[in-house]
């Protein structure tokens, strides 16, 4: 994953919901050719990062070792406002429904207690096989929930 779209986890309920941060700056190299007198961050980049929230939310609940929640959907997605730099996108994730080996997330964005973005993702589990994906993904969610307590466990 080359756009890693969430800065840190703020609150985790397993099975339940997570909340998380996206910091805009104008270190994030879309924002100087969108637009470049007028930089915002693409609506589709804060869905992405909902998404991003969101399959964290799922794994971290419990899937099968060799699983990764891999987004199949974006429903309902509405863009009420613009992510600028220096805003802090304050986002959320939670399971609307959950299947063996499928999950739909309401997600939600917002920016100063606005809602930004809200959108339904839809998730499903399949198996990868790659030794090197679970361990990137396993250290960059030990990093985004360094700070909860207590610890998110991570398999």
């Amino acid at each position: 994953m080359r756009w890693f779209l969430v800065d840190r986890v703020t609150a985790f309920e397993k099975g339940v919901r997570a909340a998380g941060v996206k910091n805009v700056t104008l270190t994030d190299g879309v924002l100087h050719d969108h637009f470049p007198d007028h930089p915002i961050l693409p609506g589709v980049l804060v869905i992405e990062a909902l998404a991003q929230l969101g399959g964290f939310l799922i794994e971290a609940s419990g899937v099968p070792h060799d699983h990764r929640a891999i987004l199949v959907g974006v429903d309902r997605a509405k863009l009420s406002a613009p992510a600028r730099p220096g805003d802090q996108i304050e986002l959320e994730a939670r399971i609307a429904s959950r299947l063996d080996l499928a999950a739909q997330i309401d997600a939600e964005a917002r920016i100063a207690g606005q809602r930004a973005v809200k959108a339904t993702l839809t998730f499903i589990l399949k198996p990868v096989e790659s030794a090197r994906v679970h361990e990137q993904r396993k250290s960059l969610y030990a990093l985004w929930t360094r700070d909860l307590v207590p610890p998110v466990e991570l398999a």
